[in-house]
């Protein structure tokens, strides 16, 4: 564990691959302390090497976000350690099969409720205060996907319209009491949730997730 007081604190969400562990690695590099949440621990130090080679510090959580205790012992350790959180990125998201409207697995319909909605749901009031502790404005950023609302991506494209519909809110919410929240479309990239859409697709002429994660940062940090 690393004390990392001197650095700015950034919650990643969903860090474990694709735009997630690109932000999270890009970040660290740039000097931000970074806690990197998924649910695979073996991605989180693969991760953590990265980050280390390029000399960043990272505080690894390997849980599940729809689990509420877990989330709630999360943010309360945040705030014992640094007493804030200077972002909060959240890029985890739920994927299902490609799949008719009239043909979606209940069981799928299910995970995506479960971690594109209610989770974030559930996030976005805990991260909230921890946010608008941060000595400066802190920022949220949340990623639009522009093929949510494709054929076939009934119950990806529903759930996560709506994961944007609370962003949006709460982005009009806090505009005077903060935090500030972003929502950036994302590029076309080579990620494994791209993939089980377009598997012919040719990966060469997408935006590589660590050029996508750049230009987000510098966003950020804007």
């Amino acid at each position: 564990m690393n004390t990392a007081s001197d650095k700015k604190i950034a919650l990643v969400t969903g860090a474990s691959r694709g735009l997630g562990a690109a932000l999270a690695e890009t970040l660290a590099a740039r000097g931000w302390h970074v806690v990197a949440l998924a649910r695979t621990m073996g991605a989180l130090e693969e991760l953590d090497d990265r980050i280390k080679s390029r000399g960043g510090s990272a505080t690894l959580a390997a849980m599940d976000i729809t689990k509420d205790d877990a989330i709630r012992h999360l943010c309360r350790d945040i705030h014992d350690r640094w007493g804030h959180l200077d972002l909060w990125a959240h890029t985890a998201i739920q994927a299902p099969p490609m799949s008719p409207a009239d043909h979606i697995a209940l069981k799928d319909w299910d995970k995506c409720v479960a971690i594109n909605i209610r989770a974030t749901g559930f996030l976005i009031p805990m991260v909230a205060p921890l946010l608008v502790a941060a000595p400066a404005r802190a920022t949220a950023l949340f990623v639009e996907d522009q093929i949510a609302g494709g054929k076939f991506m009934g119950a990806y494209g529903a759930s996560k319209s709506a994961q944007i519909a609370l962003a949006r809110a709460w982005q009009q919410e806090s505009t005077k009491t903060g935090p500030r929240v972003l929502i950036e479309h994302a590029a076309a990239m080579p990620t494994a949730l791209r993939a089980r859409f377009y598997p012919g697709e040719n990966r060469a002429t997408l935006t590589p997730c660590m050029q996508e994660a750049e230009r987000m940062a510098a966003l950020i940090e804007s």
